[in-house]
């Protein structure tokens, strides 16, 4: 049975049930205060500590580092060479965990001795694949070493709990009841509910290709290559009789909606699941309470016409330290939840919690159904059941190995004083201040299913596209100081390094774990100089910033020539 144990809710003055936090009249007055619980929120809690500035992070979960820390252990990077300063730091601290032999206490059966291996990882200048345990005692070591304030179950006040005078945000107050003023204040949430509760304009979903004069942003129907469904496959709950329904998760023909449209749809989530084929560890797969087999028809039937893809599996099983995996989506009918988290960013917590029980339900089910169902071929069957969740990981979580971070690969996005568009991403248009890099493909999962004019069922939202306009893979880019920062009228002391100012495309590009530490420690760097010189963000003096940014190795260019995508993926293939 599902719990609603995430949430710190104070039911009335003074009578609080809040989980790890101190629920009362509590005021906290710091130069920065920094609301989330991600990878960004700690590296600018670290960036103000070196720069001498107080901070307290205020984070809703319990558990911090958010997906870092929370399953995505095969890191999505597109070019390391992009990335210095924390972010770097933490994947070198990576290496140095790894190094020590008495970490690896198992391995696959192909890999080399442990002692070999950590002697490998030790030569390296660092490691981009780890368990979830590893990532949060790292970051939990750094919490220490730093003496940082954080304040776990803290959960923002939404309604009521933003104070703001003058254009400025003056305090934050949580449904503990306590209350947190500052000088700046940075949103380093993957939702991006400070941001929204402060009166700063944001998007949700896809803009139209017309809004920033993108290819790639709105409704692309038919055009998705990858993660696609077979053709002809019949979406009524009683193939061809329209009068028995859809099946769960399929949208009816919308013959208004053309290419290039926008919408408010988002693109899926999931799970990403830490899985062993160590029998001491492993968690067998269970048919979660609630079960409904029509839920995965669609997969059947999927099943049925073929192979899922030339590899014949439903995931991407990326192998970890310690036997352990990174799992993700991959194919038509996946981990992903298509089209059952449109309202995610902008729902009440309430409405997240059976969003997000949906989805823990949903992603169970499908494992229990891939490693036992008899209408899935024995050849999955077989391969699925020898995996289970890990005994020794996400032991605050859910229960049976289940996390309780899900994959909000995007929700709200700041529409700030720099748009970071298509045309940064293909280095047609070059951001004039930057405080980052983006380094990955354009990429977005699937938005929806929906029913076509041939009448079958279909996928669609998904883009993968890493070529710039002349057909060469694109380098690393500049992130843009203006993309972190409101516009002037709607608040002069916030920043936003999660949910910054991007398209929708470009936020594919962007959304990746060092890159949400490196905007982090940008956004701490340059909070740090608004508070010491009590200016409004918007008149940080750039230069001032890129030297600190620059003198605390943060990588700010890249010169290197592209090479053409023909000669990238030979190389791959080799």
């Amino acid at each position: 049975m599902f719990k609603t144990i995430r949430v710190a809710v104070c039911i009335s003055a003074g009578a609080a049930v809040c989980a790890g936090a101190v629920c009362g009249d509590v005021n906290v007055e710091r130069d920065i205060v920094i609301y989330g619980s991600t990878p960004a929120a700690v590296s600018a809690a670290v960036q103000a500590k070196r720069m001498g500035a107080s901070a307290v992070v205020v984070s809703p979960e319990t558990r911090i580092g958010g997906l870092t820390t929370g399953g995505l252990g095969q890191t999505d990077i597109g070019n390391k060479a992009a990335f210095g300063g924390i972010a770097l730091e933490f994947y070198k601290a990576v290496a140095d965990w790894y190094g020590d032999p008495d970490r690896l206490k198992v391995q696959f059966p192909d890999e080399r001795k442990r002692k070999a291996v950590s002697a490998g990882i030790r030569k390296s200048a660092s490691k981009w694949t780890f368990e979830p345990s590893a990532a949060l005692a790292i970051l939990e070591g750094w919490e220490k070493r730093d003496g940082l304030d954080v304040r776990r179950g803290e959960w923002l006040d939404r309604e009521k709990g933003v104070e703001k005078k003058d254009g400025r945000i003056v305090s934050i107050k949580t449904l503990s009841g306590n209350v947190y003023r500052g000088k700046v204040f940075i949103d380093a949430t993957y939702e991006g509910d400070l941001m929204a509760a402060a009166g700063v304009s944001y998007h949700v979903g896809r803009e139209a290709n017309s809004v920033y004069g993108e290819t790639l942003n709105g409704n692309e129907p038919g055009c998705a290559k990858y993660h696609q469904l077979h053709k002809g496959i019949d979406p009524y709950v009683v193939p061809g009789d329209k009068t028995s329904g859809l099946l769960p998760g399929v949208e009816p023909c919308d013959p208004d909606f053309k290419p290039g449209d926008g919408d408010k749809r988002v693109q899926a989530y999931c799970f990403r699941m830490c899985l062993t084929d160590n029998p001491e560890n492993r968690i067998p797969f269970a048919k979660p309470e609630g079960y409904d087999e029509k839920d995965y028809e669609l997969l059947f039937r999927h099943l049925a016409l073929g192979p899922l893809d030339r590899n014949g599996m439903p995931w991407i099983n990326s192998k970890m330290p310690n036997r352990k995996t990174d799992t993700n989506n991959r194919t038509g009918f996946s981990t992903d939840f298509i089209g059952q988290n449109w309202r995610w960013p902008e729902a009440s917590y309430a409405e997240r919690e059976k969003i997000l029980a949906a989805h823990l339900k949903y992603q169970k089910g499908l494992m229990w159904t891939l490693a036992n169902h008899p209408r899935v071929p024995e050849k999955i069957r077989k391969e699925v059941s020898r995996w289970g969740t890990c005994k020794d990981e996400f032991k605050d979580g859910f229960g049976d190995g289940w996390q309780k971070q899900l994959y909000v690969r995007e929700a709200r996005r700041m529409v700030g004083e720099y748009v970071m568009t298509e045309a940064n991403c293909r280095g047609t248009a070059v951001a004039p201040r930057p405080v980052a890099m983006g380094a990955y493909t354009m990429d977005s999962h699937h938005v929806r299913r929906y029913v076509t004019a041939k009448g079958y069922v279909q996928n669609e939202g998904d883009v993968e596209v890493n070529k710039d306009d002349k057909g060469r893979r694109f380098p690393p880019y500049p992130i843009d100081y203006g993309a972190i920062v409101p516009k002037r009228a709607e608040c002069a002391n916030l920043f936003v390094p999660v949910c910054l100012s991007a398209s929708h495309i470009a936020f594919g590009s962007i959304r990746m774990e060092p890159v949400f530490f490196a905007l982090g420690q940008a956004a701490g760097a340059a909070a740090s100089l608004a508070a010491a010189d009590g200016k409004a963000v918007q008149d940080v003096p750039y230069e001032k910033l890129r030297s600190r940014l620059l003198a605390d190795g943060q990588v700010l260019s890249f010169s290197k020539k592209p090479k053409s995508f023909e000669q990238t993926k030979a190389k791959e293939s080799k």
